[in-house]
């Protein structure tokens, strides 16, 4: 799959790799991708068994790169062919590990047998007929990819299982062939048998739990139908999605899923968009509202028009970020990827020493062989490749369920070290929309036929202000009375005939210079400027001048969410702060409402200086997360360690979704928290696999050196590693954000 061009001549293209097994196989496909031409950078992920190539653009460039990975000894496929691949049986591929049982069993009875002093022992012939098979035929794909990591000169772990199992064999051929007429010596085919069939049982259990990783993606594939019901000139047309183009007219049924972003142009449904936001209710729908691809009908028959469709969907777009999140490699891999690059030779070496070692001191060779034999079969860095990116797929696979989409693995691994989070307040913290606070009349007025008369006075206006008005006059379900004569004075105000009496409301500064007689209302006035609040007023013009008759206050509310997503963070030990554009009275009284202290507020802060803050905030030797809307707060999100974009339901989710490392699709601020928490709990998963998979090397290999191992023991730790890591990390599935606002999970 070839992205859209990133620069006039840069592209970015990712291959599908089959036959990887173990971080060296991730060194040895990144060398051999780097030697064509035009690449500038390469990513090879183990675990999705995927590369991401950054070229120049040239000819034929897509096919020279799948060339490279072939003669590396892989196979190049489609990018998504593992996601795309219809859903296997969970004992899919199971049978070569069936027969390798079947002919392993008769071989480890003797071992068993030794358990209660039983001495049993095949027939040399018999003990041949039955390991051969599993070592060379079923054995087959190890010595095929050993000899091209060999012709590469690198070393993975089929080099390891190929040199070992095969010694083993060689071994018991040569003691059964140069035995003494008669005599029954002691073989090592089962140790071949044994260990190449436990490590096609480890394999099997590993591509099995990779499947699970991959169930979030899977999942938002799925999301998209197949089909659209095409309204044209003959009625109702199915044609497949991939034939939809913008602005054609679509029917979407009760219970179907809308297959492209459009919008109602005829009908009434509710709509089930957790896919999209976690919500769990339906959301109405009628004429002129969007609707994005994947979300779900409800009871309603509607036809929408098409405004986007393929890549350039919301559910496209979802997608993408979580695969990219997936394919990244986190920076702590770049340390395992070092350490693998030269863990096989070393390896060869110890095996080697081992050999001489046991054999100069005086044991015999074939013991010395057993032992070198052993140290091959343990030391295979498996688990080593698939800790890091096993744990990120499963992490920002959960993550993406509960509306977080984790763009990088790097935001993934910084996240969790914040100790400061900066919001933007409006649309962040706050709802975002002007709301009428407060409605002050004079004494014995009538406060309702005042505000109807404001509402009136204001209905025909697009003015946030004027809205919020007119809303506060309809929650009240107020008769709005008749407007003769109106006049817009434009950033002033409006005026007009308002029950015959001749009626003006405007800013504040207007009033004034009409001299505008405040009377009572002037002590409250006063109040409600120090509290930071937008201020109108409404007058009538009477024979002495203007007399003010009621005080309009405007200001944004605090989201309900706030408080307590504040509080959750400073349990976790994080500053919380805010940045404003507003004046700082302003500022201040809203942060008190969030529950902020006056020097947690950062206030009259131009868009283009809020990056400059973080970075002052970065210089000081924190770790800062900035929170915003992800429209003006582009830079800030982008010069904090960790942006977090919040796509609110007024808009910006594309902007989010390319401006920070981190979208949360919803304005739920508890989600803040929650980003942090996974964060917290992937980077933990990777330092325990990290942990096991180096001690369970560092400890084994000793072990085998020393004689303390055998090659069954040996296959069966090393075929287990790999299968524990890959659990460890799919732990990570069970994760739930805490706050019981936000249990619920986007219904995949």
């Amino acid at each position: 799959m070839t992205t859209p061009q990133l620069s006039p001549d840069t592209l970015r293209i990712d291959i599908g790799i089959h036959g990887m097994t173990c971080a060296s196989c991730v060194g040895r496909a990144e060398r051999a991708l780097k030697k064509v031409p035009g690449v500038q950078e390469v990513s090879v992920n183990l675990a999705t068994e995927s590369a991401r190539v950054m070229v120049t653009a040239s000819e034929q460039i897509e096919a020279r790169l799948r060339r490279a990975v072939r003669d590396a000894g892989y196979e190049p496929v489609a990018a998504n062919a593992a996601i795309d691949a219809p859903s296997e049986s969970n004992w899919a591929g199971f049978a070569p590990v069936a027969v390798g049982l079947v002919l392993s069993a008769p071989l480890m009875l003797p071992m068993l047998g030794t358990l209660w002093g039983q001495h049993w022992m095949l027939p040399a012939w018999l003990q041949f007929a039955l390991a051969t098979p599993v070592q060379f035929i079923l054995g087959a794909r190890f010595y095929k990819a050993g000899w091209h990591s060999l012709k590469s000169l690198s070393g993975n772990m089929d080099l390891l299982v190929s040199m070992g199992t095969t010694a083993g064999w060689t071994l018991s051929m040569w003691l059964w062939l140069s035995a003494t007429p008669g005599a029954m010596p002691h073989l090592y085919f089962e140790a071949s048998a044994v260990v190449i069939t436990l490590v096609l049982l480890g394999k099997w259990l590993e591509a099995r739990a990779k499947r699970q990783t991959t169930s979030a993606i899977r999942a938002l594939h799925a999301l998209r139908p197949d089909t659209a019901h095409l309204l044209g000139l003959d009625g109702e047309v199915d044609v497949p999605i991939d034939e939809v183009l913008v602005g054609d007219e679509l029917v979407v049924r009760p219970g179907e899923r809308f297959s492209v972003d459009a919008m109602v142009l005829e009908g009434m449904t509710q709509v089930d968009e957790s896919m999209l936001t976690g919500e769990p209710f339906p959301v109405a729908k009628a004429q002129g509202d969007k609707v994005t691809g994947g979300t779900l009908n409800g009871d309603g028959r509607v036809v929408v028009q098409v405004k986007a469709i393929g890549v350039d969907t919301v559910l496209a777009s979802i997608i993408r970020l979580v695969e990219d999140a997936q394919a990244a490699k986190a920076p702590i891999q770049r340390l395992v990827d070092q350490v693998s690059a030269v863990f096989v030779p070393v390896v060869l070496v110890v095996a080697l020493l081992t050999l001489l070692g046991w054999w100069l001191t005086g044991h015999a060779f074939e013991v010395a062989v057993i032992n070198a034999v052993t140290v091959l079969v343990i030391a295979c860095p498996c688990a080593l490749g698939l800790a890091t990116p096993a744990a990120i797929m499963a992490g920002t696979g959960v993550a993406a369920k509960f509306g977080i989409l984790i763009k990088d693995a790097q935001a993934l691994e910084l996240a969790h070290k914040a100790d400061v989070v900066v919001f933007d307040k409006t649309g962040t913290l706050t709802v975002g929309q002007a709301r009428l606070t407060d409605f002050v009349v004079a004494a014995g007025a009538d406060q309702s036929a005042l505000l109807a008369m404001a509402a009136a006075l204001q209905s025909g206006s697009g003015h946030p202000l004027a809205r919020a008005v007119v809303a506060a006059a309809n929650e009240q379900k107020l008769t709005l009375p008749g407007v003769t004569q109106m006049q817009s004075s434009p950033g002033k105000g409006l005026r007009g005939l308002v029950n015959g009496d001749d009626v003006l409301i405007g800013s504040l500064r207007w009033m004034q210079a009409l001299g505008v007689q405040l009377g009572a209302l002037g002590d409250r006035l006063q109040d409600l400027e120090a509290q930071g609040a937008t201020l109108a007023l409404m007058a009538r013009q009477t024979p002495t001048g203007l007399t003010a008759l009621a005080l309009l206050a405007f200001g944004d509310e605090p989201k309900a969410s706030a408080s307590a997503a504040i509080t959750t963070l400073r349990a976790r030990g994080i500053r919380v702060m805010m940045l404003s554009g507003d004046n700082t009275a302003a500022a201040l009284a809203m942060a008190k409402r969030v529950g902020l202290q006056p020097d947690e507020v950062i206030s009259n802060v131009l868009p283009g200086d809020k990056a400059a803050h973080i970075v002052t905030l970065k210089q000081q030797g924190h770790t800062v997360v900035m929170v915003g809307d992800g429209v003006n707060d582009a830079p800030a999100l982008a010069a904090a360690d960790v942006g977090m974009a919040m796509a609110n339901a007024g808009g910006g989710t594309d902007v989010a979704m390319h401006a920070a490392g981190i979208t949360l699709m919803r304005g739920d601020l508890a989600l803040v928290a929650a980003a942090l928490d996974i964060s917290d709990r992937t980077v933990a998963k990777i330092r325990q696999n990290l942990f096991w998979a180096f001690i369970y090397n560092v400890a084994g290999i000793p072990l085998a050196a020393f004689g303390y191992l055998n090659p069954v023991m040996a296959g069966a730790a090393m075929a287990m590693s790999s299968v524990s890591v890959i659990s460890n990390a799919l732990l990570l599935k069970r994760w739930q954000p805490k706050s019981s606002k936000i249990s619920y999970k986007i219904t995949l």
